[in-house]
């Protein structure tokens, strides 16, 4: 099978990583891909969220299968238009990518299929939002109700800062806060038979201790041996098998990758949000523990075929995925600095743990540079949480990148209480 991944951040350097070791993909390409990507797939030139000119690369390379991964393209319709061109495509149509291009129609999605989320106001005048903020009061959240790169939420105790925030955007969804730790699920989705992967819970905040603003995610952690063991069953048969189900009632079915961002509260499981498309960086652990070929599992969703697609193998090893991120992210990134030890971490830890790209590129003098805000992410997996998380360390601390920061708290509360739990199973 020749693969056509779209886009060029480090959720398709992981799914790269995961299709160039896939026996069913016989050439794996990648538009446009980054300095990473480039080691394990042909990369091209193309507008990602150009929809005819993405089906025509598709058709060049002859491809079997495109994979649509940033949401951007998905809700420009470029899925649609690799479709139209005769070619299976994992990733929703532009109608039903309004899950994620659109906060306010999720809500209405999900209060038509009956699934637990947080109350919220739609507001288009300043007006409106204040009269949201003050029936909610703090912490106030705040939500651009487009596409805004991971950074269109604002979490808040200062209330001028959440009225800012809502001023600056066009269409602001306000919510009541939710409780609980996070829990991130994928699932994909055929439109019609769902199959989940394993949850994984991500880290948000910028700094350690869940401190500073809100960013696209500082680093995830998969399996959750804190959560209920019939969590996953749980989140398929109350949030993501209702929504599809109402998706295709509506006539708009969702076909491709599912992501249910959830709060486990004091009052029970919610929705926090929907992606169309794998998140970062949870993909990047999720797919770490995937032994079951990816190729063949898009591809059934892609053709409608998910109900045949044998179950799911998963391995028995922890991953834990610290983000590396430019000088002054989010706010104002730094780009344009040489990264360093990339070489080190392939020769010194691999394959327990790698280095996945997301900003950037490489120069004419063979130099890798930062070219965004989260420059790259190094995942590792481990018999145990704790063996992850010290092995990913070890190897980013290897990058050197002038100005970075990262966060040194991945997975730690889980990790310490994992290890407890096996001393008191050793001494009982």
């Amino acid at each position: 099978m020749r693969v056509l991944v779209i886009g060029g951040g480090a959720r398709e350097h992981a799914l790269c990583h995961a299709l160039s070791r896939d026996p069913q993909v016989t050439a794996l390409h990648c538009a446009p891909g980054n300095a990473g990507i480039a080691e394990l797939a042909e990369t091209h030139e193309v507008d990602a969220v150009d929809g005819e000119a993405v089906a025509a690369l598709a058709r060049r390379l002859d491809a079997g299968l495109v994979v649509v991964g940033p949401e951007a393209p998905l809700v420009a319709g470029v899925a649609d238009a690799v479709r139209a061109a005769g070619i299976p495509c994992f990733g929703p149509s532009a109608d039903a990518a309004r899950l994620e291009g659109s906060k306010a129609f999720a809500k209405e999605v999900m209060a038509a299929a009956g699934v637990p989320t947080a109350r919220a106001y739609v507001c288009t005048t300043p007006e409106e939002a204040a009269e949201a903020l003050d029936a909610f009061g703090p912490p106030y959240v705040v939500k651009d109700d487009g596409l805004a790169a991971g950074k269109g939420v604002v979490v808040t105790e200062d209330l001028a800062h959440a009225r800012e925030h809502a001023a600056a955007c066009e269409r602001v969804v306000i919510e009541e806060y939710l409780d609980g730790p996070e829990v991130s699920l994928f699932a994909v989705t055929d439109g019609e038979t769902v199959v989940p992967l394993q949850p994984a819970q991500d880290f948000k905040r910028a700094h350690d201790g869940d401190l500073g603003p809100n960013t696209g995610g500082m680093g995830a952690y998969s399996p959750l041996p804190w959560a209920d063991p019939k969590l996953t069953d749980e989140v398929v048969a109350t949030v993501v098998q209702p929504t599809i189900d109402e998706l295709r009632r509506q006539g708009t079915p969702f076909a491709g990758l599912l992501y249910a961002g959830l709060a486990l509260t004091s009052r029970g499981m919610r929705v926090v949000e929907f992606n169309a498309r794998f998140g970062d960086p949870e993909t990047q652990a999720v797919l770490a523990r995937l032994r079951t070929p990816l190729a063949g599992l898009l591809h059934a969703a892609a053709v409608g075929a998910l109900a045949d697609a044998p179950p799911l193998r998963w391995s028995e090893d922890a991953a834990v995925t610290v983000v590396v991120a430019a000088q002054g992210y989010p706010e104002r990134p730094r780009t344009g600095d040489v990264i360093e030890g990339l070489a080190d971490v392939a020769a010194t830890d691999a394959p327990d743990a790698y280095v996945l790209h997301a900003g950037t590129r490489r120069e004419a003098d063979g130099r890798v540079v930062s070219a965004g805000g989260r420059v790259l992410s190094v995942t590792a997996t481990g018999p145990t949480l704790a063996a992850a998380r010290e092995r990913a360390y070890r190897a980013v601390g290897r990058v050197r990148l002038d100005g970075s920061h990262h966060r040194t708290d991945i997975a730690a509360t889980a990790a310490e209480a994992q290890s407890a739990a096996a001393d008191t199973v050793e001494t009982a």
